[in-house]
């Protein structure tokens, strides 16, 4: 995985610097969301695995594909990355791009898991906590985990706080363990 996110970070960084430049990075955040798609699709998988088409047939099929959903800079990022045998790696760009855009849009997006819905107040309350402590916009997204027990585990980037009860148990056992 690594590997991949590492071939993947020139053209999420080039993919950037043009959607930044053009003031469009929710239509490229679109664009890539679709290619992505496409290309993680099993059927597309096989085309792009492919030893017996050439690259350029492959970008043609790729883009026939998207036709209607990416513009001409998007058409062209296919074919860049189809001569280079770079489109399986759509999913990790698209992932670097988000960070990126993110990143130049100040915010950040926190999952909350927790044992029981969190009702809209509540997602109020966590979000303007996490936006005082990391000085960002925070987008919140939430999952119900019935493992946890009670409580919940917040996750913003680098950040995680785990407030749950099974987390509490597990430190204790720890704890205790020593």
């Amino acid at each position: 995985m690594s590997e991949n996110t590492t071939a993947a970070r020139p053209y999420a960084k080039a993919v950037f610097e043009v959607a930044r430049d053009a003031s469009n990075l929710a239509g490229w955040s679109d664009q890539l969301a679709f290619m992505s798609a496409v290309a993680h699709d099993p059927n597309m998988r096989a085309l792009l695995d492919s030893p017996k088409l050439t690259r350029e047939t492959i970008a043609k099929a790729f883009i026939e594909v998207c036709e209607g959903k990416v513009d001409d800079g998007g058409r062209n990022f296919i074919r860049l990355l189809a001569e280079n045998g770079r489109l399986a790696l759509l999913p990790e760009i698209t992932a670097l791009f988000e960070v990126m855009r993110a990143d130049a849009e100040n915010k950040v997006e926190a999952t909350v898991i927790s044992a029981q819905a969190v009702d809209a107040e509540q997602q109020k309350s966590i979000a303007a906590a996490l936006k005082k402590r990391l000085g960002r916009e925070v987008e919140l997204v939430c999952e119900v985990d019935d493992s946890l027990i009670g409580g919940a585990i917040i996750r913003a980037g680098d950040l995680v706080i785990d407030g749950s009860v099974r987390g509490r148990l597990a430190r204790l056992a720890s704890n205790l363990s020593r």
